[in-house]
Parts: C-alpha cells; sequence; structure tokens
C-alpha cells in the first residue's frame, strides 16, 4: 500500500488521533418535557456516553424557558441538536432516535 502524496504514516496517524481526541459541544433544543423532548434528550445522552465518553458536552434548552436563544439559533423546529464543535456546525432535527443519522449528521466517526 502508498501513502498518499504528501503526507507521511506519522502525519495520517497525528491526523486520526487528533480527530478521536476532538471534544464535542451539543447544544439541544427541546419543547418543555414532552415525551418527544425527553426522548430526544435521552437519545443524544446514550450516544454521546456510547460513542464519545469524556468528550463532549450537552447543553439542553428548553425554548419555553429561553426563546431568546433559540431565536438567535434560528431554531424553527424542535427538537434540533446543534453540534457547535468541532467544526463544521451541523444541525440534525428530530427525536433523534436514529443512532446512525445522529452519528453522521455530527460527524461522528468509529474505529
Amino acid at each position: 500500500m502508498t501513502n498518499p502524496p504528501g503526507k507521511s504514516i506519522a502525519k495520517r496517524l497525528e491526523d486520526a488521533a487528533s480527530h478521536a481526541a476532538e471534544h464535542y459541544v451539543l447544544r439541544l433544543f427541546v419543547t418543555g418535557m414532552t415525551p418527544r423532548s425527553t426522548r430526544a434528550v435521552e437519545n443524544v445522552r446514550a450516544i454521546c456516553e456510547r460513542y464519545l465518553p469524556g468528550r463532549y458536552e450537552l447543553e439542553v434548552v428548553d425554548i419555553y424557558q429561553q426563546p431568546a436563544l433559540a431565536r438567535g439559533e434560528q431554531i424553527i423546529a424542535a427538537p434540533t441538536l446543534i453540534k457547535k464543535l468541532p467544526l463544521p456546525l451541523r444541525r440534525v432535527i428530530g427525536d433523534l432516535s436514529s443512532t446512525e443519522r445522529v452519528m453522521v449528521g455530527l460527524d461522528i466517526r468509529t474505529a
């Protein structure tokens, strides 16, 4: 197997290690404690604990209690999960019950 032009094995390993160590900053917008909102919170926490243990911050925002924050993020549907970091910013809308869809939306790669 050959190396891609301009990229040594050491550089590729360094890139892979830095991606694996990335810290995720997530914000989940929900509408009160409805069953759909509760399910979204549980689903996101379960995914993060399984695939990002110790590497994530999750802020849950109730748009009824903090409407200005929701407006600032231009939230038009809830639940909405926003990945702030690592860049690029990404959004996933819905109850977040599909692990695969959430992982693709957040650009989470598994080994």
